[in-house]
């Protein structure tokens, strides 16, 4: 669809009394493309709430959600926002997996499975908030702070802080255009990347301490045990950034994090340089996402975990 055509359904009766759904283990991009949109709908005289598989992460809430209360309504519109499969909502969510569920999907990811009845996907947008940014500015709609927050701290978190290749020229001129709504942008980028609790230093401690090697130095791959996670002391929201510290060893090519879900459920993290593609490692998991940044859902032992791992790695060396 394009932008004249999603401007028509937002701004119809048909989009009201709106549910706007965000994946589970939420980041930066689609909280703060679901609480933009909300706030979007919220100012043209609509009822929405925004919901997620867990509760919303505190390091956002200063940001994001100082002030949000839930609006009562009857559902009448569900809205997915940087989800690419129905899977990523999570089990509490469970009844928007159904198939004709869900009305609108807003997403960023080459891998999206097309689940909607309509839907917006721009594979060259560095993250969902910036395709969001420009469908608010098509539809000429007042951008407030807040949601120029929400926008800003997706674009940022979802990009590294504007490290990664998905960065483009438009991006930055966003960004910059965000920052002039009043946006202490320097003080959003260091508490989403500088400032952490103790507890994640210590998880970060144990976690590079146990990293591994292999392929003569161009793979690293770190294993975080659920059991780290939950000791921490710190809501798993705070471990995004887990995932980037295999890449910053040098000499690494692919960064792979494995982090243990449940019996023999693993979560993989996968980032690469630009001699290798993030995105077909994970396809072939069943996951999907980005060409230097993608996950997917693993099942076995650690054991066989780590076999499927290094042999498919080893595919791609050869």
């Amino acid at each position: 669809m394009d932008f004249s055509k999603i401007k028509s359904f937002l701004e119809s009766d048909e989009c009201d009394n709106v549910t706007i759904l965000t994946h589970k283990s939420p980041d930066g991009d689609t909280l703060g493309g679901g609480f933009a949109l909300c706030y979007l709908l919220r100012d043209m005289g609509k009822k929405a709430n925004v919901v997620n598989n867990e509760p919303f992460p505190k390091r956002y809430k200063e940001f994001m959600y100082p002030d949000y209360e839930p609006m009562d309504f009857e559902e009448k519109c569900v809205i997915a926002v940087d989800i690419a499969s129905l899977e990523l909502l999570g089990d509490n969510l469970s009844e928007y997996k159904k198939e004709g569920k869900v009305d609108l999907c807003i997403d960023h990811h080459m891998t999206n499975k097309k689940y909607a009845k309509l839907y917006y996907i721009d594979n060259d947008s560095a993250a969902a908030c910036q395709t969001l940014y420009e469908l608010i500015k098509y539809m000429d709609r007042p951008i407030t702070k807040l949601i120029a927050t929400c926008l800003y701290i997706g674009i940022s978190t979802d990009t590294g802080c504007f490290k990664f290749e998905s960065v483009s020229p438009k991006t930055h001129m966003i960004a910059a255009d965000l920052i002039s709504y009043g946006i202490n942008h320097g003080y959003v980028n260091r508490m989403m990347f500088d400032v952490k609790p103790r507890g994640v230093i210590k998880v970060e401690q144990e976690v590079i301490r146990n990293l591994q090697f292999c392929f003569d130095g161009r793979c690293a791959i770190e294993f975080v045990p659920k059991s780290l996670i939950e000791n921490s002391g710190v809501e798993s929201a705070e471990f995004e950034e887990l995932a980037t510290i295999p890449l910053t060893v040098e000499g690494v090519e692919v960064g792979i994090t494995i982090k243990e879900k449940g019996n023999n459920e693993y979560k993989l993290s996968v980032r690469t340089t630009d001699k290798h593609d993030a995105c077909a490692f994970c396809k072939s998991f069943g996951g999907g996402g980005h060409l230097r940044a993608a996950g997917c859902q693993i099942t076995g032992t650690y054991d066989e975990v780590m076999q499927k791992i290094t042999g498919r790695a080893a595919e791609m060396f050869e």
